[in-house]
């Protein structure tokens, strides 16, 4: 299998993981900004996790690129990053139809930290395909920035259950913060390497 039918597939049911949480958004009864207020949490957590799944999906389209070939063992990394991400409607309505109430709160961030280890799998599967010195693999270095984002995700679901669901709140956009500026090194490593 061509990476680009991966990558077509992987962003087709991207696609529809978005459009499944839009629909979340129920239309309020009335045409006063009050009747907004009930929508407010589940708009605020769609938001989250939208930019979430673009950051996902922005990083997934840089390291296609740096792959050169498509193994079975590919497919099926690619396969486990994105069964977690279809998991974000699901715990986007849950949390926010329950105004971020803890367990609802936490188990937002497993999925979070279990996609964001799917992630590191689909990146260590392709460069074990390519060998160590493959272009990703000196891309990806020591992925201190992956690291300290599953760091984070995992203080974060202590913190719902066990301090503030608005700490792990705060460190779920923090995460979404320090990769919302795009990761440039695939696209570095790619530039310098023609």
């Amino acid at each position: 299998m061509g990476k680009g039918r991966l990558e077509a597939f992987s962003d087709g049911v991207i696609a529809i993981i978005i459009t499944i949480m839009v629909l979340d958004l129920r239309v309020p009864v009335g045409e006063s900004l009050e009747t907004l207020a009930p929508v407010v949490p589940v708009f605020l957590v769609y938001a989250l996790s939208f930019i979430n799944l673009g950051i996902y999906w922005n990083n997934h389209h840089h390291m296609l690129h740096a792959c050169e070939r498509v193994t079975g063992p590919i497919l099926w990394a690619n396969l486990h990053l994105l069964f977690w991400l279809s998991l974000f409607p699901f715990t986007t309505a849950w949390m926010g139809e329950n105004h971020y109430a803890a367990v609802p709160a936490a188990l937002y961030g497993c999925v979070l930290l279990l996609a964001s280890i799917a992630y590191v799998i689909l990146q260590q599967t392709i460069i074990a395909s390519q060998g160590a010195d493959s272009l990703l693999r000196k891309a990806v270095g020591r992925d201190l920035k992956g690291k300290l984002s599953s760091v984070l995700n995992v203080i974060a679901i202590l913190a719902a259950l066990l301090v503030s669901r608005w700490v792990a709140i705060g460190l779920y956009l923090l995460v979404a913060l320090i990769w919302f500026i795009p990761d440039r090194r695939i696209e570095n490593a790619l530039s310098s390497d023609s």
